[in-house]
């Protein structure tokens, strides 16, 4: 094959992929990323920059950037899977720029790979997986898909922690509550939580048809209130909550802990499982310590999972509004 066709080949996996990234979970939709593609030169790989994209991170619910720190994680997950499949080894390289820590990752194309039939199936679940805000079913999630899940964080360097104990469990569902009730008491976080709720063309957010139905009052979990018309219905009586920790939380764990995220919703969308994340103990200082407290690690964000009728995907933004150098890429 001539070198242009394998320059052009490339390039277009790379486009690819990044595609794929972009079908990464984020809170409230924001996709706070930016891609930029590097095509090889004389002395270099085909690269890929994955950067905190600061205008897209929620000044009010996310100070310190934990959460999209953690979304970045996730598209960083997913473009390495897509990398995979596709036939590439990624060397990623997390944080590389001691001087710029909203660099999160260089991707670069270093070999081939043979991509696994599990590796196969994950990239598949990317464009099928999809928050799940509506009641799940009464039927408990089984002993292997519940390994699956635990196995699919330790991957990626994190533990998934499945609360079986009806303490842990009463604990955290306490801990959910006591964040929604402080956060529907701030006015700042309201208006910000607005402007990414109920929209619908802008390519971003939690549109009306992803919102779902709010939970009656006796139900144990709190879902987060996204302003929806329905009327309140009853949600699954005893439903699966795990949470998701990492040894430390520095900004590299939290990019992990966005890895392993991603590898455990792609897992349970394989596993036939639906996913509901519950951000409002992370988004309160005082509750997230407490959650780290009850499972004895830095706490990332909590999951609701069990079996549930289909939702709907979120919109994404296009690939131009998210990444750079790709029409180099094509064109090369």
């Amino acid at each position: 094959m001539p070198a242009d066709s394998t320059a052009t080949s490339t390039g277009a996996v790379v486009r690819a992929a990044i595609a794929a990234a972009a079908r990464a979970p984020s809170s409230f939709n924001a996709q706070p990323w930016h891609f930029t593609a590097h095509p090889a030169g004389s002395a270099d790989q085909h690269r890929v920059d994955l950067a905190l994209d600061r205008s897209r991170v929620l000044a009010v619910t996310d100070p310190d950037a934990h959460q999209a720190r953690i979304g970045c994680g996730a598209a960083l997950y997913t473009l390495r899977l897509s990398l995979a499949v596709s036939g590439h080894r990624g060397d990623a390289a997390l944080l590389p720029d001691p001087a710029d820590h909203d660099l999160i990752a260089t991707v670069r194309l270093d070999g081939k790979h043979r991509a696994t039939p599990h590796e196969r199936a994950l990239a598949t679940a990317v464009w099928r997986r999809h928050t799940n805000r509506r009641p799940f079913l009464d039927r408990p999630v089984p002993p292997p898909a519940r390994t699956a899940l635990v196995r699919a964080a330790a991957a990626e360097g994190a533990r998934l922690h499945l609360l079986e104990r009806p303490t842990d469990l009463g604990a955290v569902a306490d801990l959910i509550r006591r964040a929604d009730n402080l956060l529907s008491q701030n006015p700042a976080h309201l208006t910000e939580a607005r402007r990414w709720v109920g929209g619908t063309g802008h390519g971003d957010g939690v549109p009306a048809t992803a919102a779902g139905r709010p939970p009656s009052p006796d139900t144990l979990v709190v879902l987060r209130d996204l302003d929806s018309p329905a009327t309140p219905v009853p949600f699954e009586r005893l439903p699966l909550l795990a949470v998701l920790t990492t040894v430390g939380d520095s900004d590299g764990d939290q990019i992990a802990a966005g890895q392993a995220l991603q590898r455990v919703l792609l897992t349970a969308c394989v596993e036939g499982l639906a996913v509901s994340p519950l951000s409002q103990p992370i988004e309160v200082p005082t509750t997230r310590r407490a959650l780290g407290e009850v499972v004895g690690a830095p706490a990332h964000l909590v999951l609701r999972i069990g079996y549930g009728h289909a939702g709907v995907t979120t919109p994404r933004r296009p690939l131009d509004e998210i990444a750079t150098g790709l029409a180099e890429e094509k064109r090369a």
